[in-house]
């Protein structure tokens, strides 16, 4: 009988890793089947140097097959707390709730809408940062996706500006008015209508985008 050696017998019954690319391209599937990544398929090109050590049949083992609209995708449908369709019916409720002067209700609304808008974005910018220099086809969907929440979220939080101004709260309007500022930038629509907010409420004294020449900054007093 010949005993096989202890390094014999480790290598034997040795657990051979899943590769990266299979955890990664089964992820993707499953976001993509969720509705929460807007791909119509799944991308295959990352990893070519693994491309003998799973098929496309193992990866459909986690999932069932893609639908062929994305309709039939439980976040797609915006039925979910966690899908942009959810966050669109809050901010709907909101301006129903503030055309009826039930500046509360509305506020609520908002900042729940504000919530989930958040959340998105923050998420579709941690699977972008995840799949920069991996995908570009699924990083650039992903860039997308994260600008077009982040624009919701922005939006959702001015709406909720103007109501704590409605309410006589201009307090809690200005730090809501200044990140928007911040993720805007003052020069696109929404971070110059965020400042002409915060010169209205009197926090700033001069206005912008000026009208008259702007005057260079001088130097120390002589």
């Amino acid at each position: 009988m010949v005993l096989l050696s202890l390094d014999q017998r480790v290598l034997s019954h040795s657990y051979i890793p899943t590769p990266p690319v299979m955890l990664i391209s089964k992820a993707v599937r499953l976001f993509t089947v969720l509705g929460f990544v807007t791909l119509p398929g799944l991308s295959l090109s990352i990893g070519a140097a693994h491309a003998q050590t799973f098929t496309v049949s193992q990866i459909e083992e986690i999932t069932p097959a893609v639908p062929d609209t994305a309709d039939f995708r439980p976040l797609a449908q915006g039925n979910l707390v966690l899908s942009v369709g959810h966050g669109q019916r809050l901010m709907q409720e909101a301006e129903t709730a503030f055309s009826s002067e039930n500046y509360t209700v509305a506020a609520q609304k908002l900042q729940e809408a504000r919530q989930v808008f958040n959340q998105l974005s923050n998420l579709y910018q941690d699977l972008l940062n995840s799949f920069n220099g991996v995908d570009s086809r699924i990083a650039d969907g992903l860039r997308q996706q994260a600008f077009e929440t982040t624009q919701l979220r922005d939006e959702a939080s001015y709406q909720l500006a103007l109501v704590h101004r409605a309410q006589n709260q201009p307090d809690l309007s200005v730090p809501l008015l200044i990140q928007i500022i911040r993720s805007q930038q003052p020069t696109r629509d929404l971070g110059q209508r965020a400042y002409r907010q915060l010169f209205e409420l009197g926090f700033v004294d001069s206005p912008f985008p000026r009208t008259e020449p702007v005057e260079p900054t001088s130097s120390l007093p002589q």
